[in-house]
């Protein structure tokens, strides 16, 4: 059974209560963060923010939440996002989260915390977000954050006066980029009733934003004096129904996605979804055939060649993959989840030097794949260097929380790089967050 790739940085911070341990894990698609980022542009743009600072990032967690913790990104569960009908309901909760960035509500947070650019800041805040998620784990999230506050009183909490502030920016925004104030109503809606439940049966979303009946007429009040400023934008409904249809494609049953490909209406999705779902059925002739008719729609697309490039890999295609990355490069030459792809099927099929360099390429545009550093580090044990390959992978391990090992790599790569070279201060940095958490212990 093939499983979701969409290249997955795994946390590896487990829980403490509530059954076995589970890993959070945040989900990377250049497809699912295109579209994303589409829907996001105009209400960032409304909020005064701007669209190329701030990334839209994805968690694969079936529970239902979103939340800020520094400028850098919005996090949305994958459970939300399927849960959301329309672009509409989807942007408001992006608005929602973007007030919080806008109106200053991220200070009180601490600043070890803040950098969602970071390893280790990644690390610290997929380990606060288990701990939310999980209904109360106070100690697991102290223990993950190397801290005495509990993970949801340092920044995933935030409070009533801080939701009623970006309540009413948040639709401000929506009235201003044109986007239907309903959304927001609806998505409220959904969790409308959760106050009256014990924190352990709340959903994570009513956890991390308070809920109340004057927060959801407030909301009602707002939406009903905006609603003639919603102008239609069928670009957001295509970027919504494809985000949703390739997530849902490859976190359902290929049977349910199979049944549904054509609901959106949209032919290129419903291709897109149809291939997702025979990949995953194995069935690798019907899979590249309603990718290639996809492709027939939209060529210039690189995103529908990369997944074909997926595809082809996953199926053992190498050397076909690597053409179909190739051309996704070419219409996306800066899209660092594309460049890494194309350097690991480069890897696989012996073109060390090259998927080095393209992996190196993708690891400075975007550090936070765990995945592009396991395969940059395997380049550079191949072609000799073994202390850039210690280094890259003291980084890994300390984006997945991994510190001791880090700290073993670090100082291995300490020994083996220049004094003072841009690696060896790298590896310092890593030492210095191994050290710290030891003191912590």
């Amino acid at each position: 059974m093939h499983v979701l790739r969409l290249l997955l940085i795994c946390a590896l911070l487990s829980l403490t209560i509530g059954g076995p341990a589970r890993a959070l894990t945040l989900l990377r698609d250049p497809d699912i963060e295109y579209a994303l980022n589409q829907l996001a542009a105009p209400v960032l743009k409304a909020a005064g923010l701007s669209p190329a600072r701030i990334d839209i990032l994805v968690i694969d967690d079936r529970r239902l939440n979103a939340f800020v913790v520094d400028g850098n990104a919005i996090f949305i569960h994958s459970g939300l996002m399927l849960k959301m009908e329309n672009a509409a309901m989807l942007q408001s909760v992006i608005a929602h989260e973007a007030a919080h960035i806008a109106n200053g509500h991220l200070v009180r947070r601490p600043v070890a915390a803040r950098n969602a650019r970071t390893a280790a800041g990644l690390g610290a805040i997929l380990a606060a977000a288990a701990a939310v998620a999980a209904g109360g784990s106070e100690a697991a999230g102290a223990v993950a954050l190397g801290a005495q506050n509990t993970a949801r009183r340092l920044f995933l909490v935030h409070t009533r006066a801080e939701e009623n502030s970006a309540d009413n920016s948040g639709l401000r925004y929506l009235a201003t980029a044109g986007i239907d104030p309903q959304g927001a109503v609806d998505v409220i809606n959904i969790f409308r009733g959760q106050e009256a439940l014990s924190a352990s049966r709340q959903d994570a979303y009513a956890r991390t934003h308070p809920l109340s009946s004057d927060r959801y007429r407030l909301v009602k009040r707002l939406a009903d004096g905006y609603k003639d400023r919603a102008r239609p934008n069928p670009s957001a409904e295509y970027w919504f129904a494809r985000a949703k249809g390739k997530l849902s494609a490859f976190q359902r049953s290929p049977k349910w996605t199979l049944n549904r490909a054509g609901e959106s209406g949209y032919s290129d999705v419903k291709l897109m979804r149809q291939a997702i779902a025979h990949h995953r059925n194995s069935r690798l002739k019907k899979a590249l055939g309603a990718m290639d008719a996809a492709i027939a729609q939209r060529p210039n697309d690189p995103y529908l060649h990369e997944l074909r490039g997926q595809i082809l890999m996953e199926s053992r295609q190498s050397k076909a993959a690597v053409a179909a990355y190739a051309r996704a490069a070419s219409l996306a030459p800066k899209n660092a989840l594309i460049l890494g792809a194309y350097g690991r099927a480069l890897l696989v099929t012996g073109q060390t030097g090259k998927a080095r360099q393209l992996l190196e390429q993708a690891r400075a545009r975007d550090g936070r794949d765990a995945r592009v550093l396991r395969d940059l580090a395997a380049s550079h044990a191949k072609l000799g260097n073994n202390g850039m390959a210690s280094l890259v992978t003291a980084e890994r391990y300390a984006m997945l929380g991994r510190i001791r090992d880090a700290g073993i790599h670090a100082k291995r790569a300490s020994d083996l790089l220049p004094r003072g070279s841009g690696g060896w201060q790298r590896a310092q940095d890593v030492l210095s967050a191994s050290e710290a958490a030891k003191r912590r212990k």
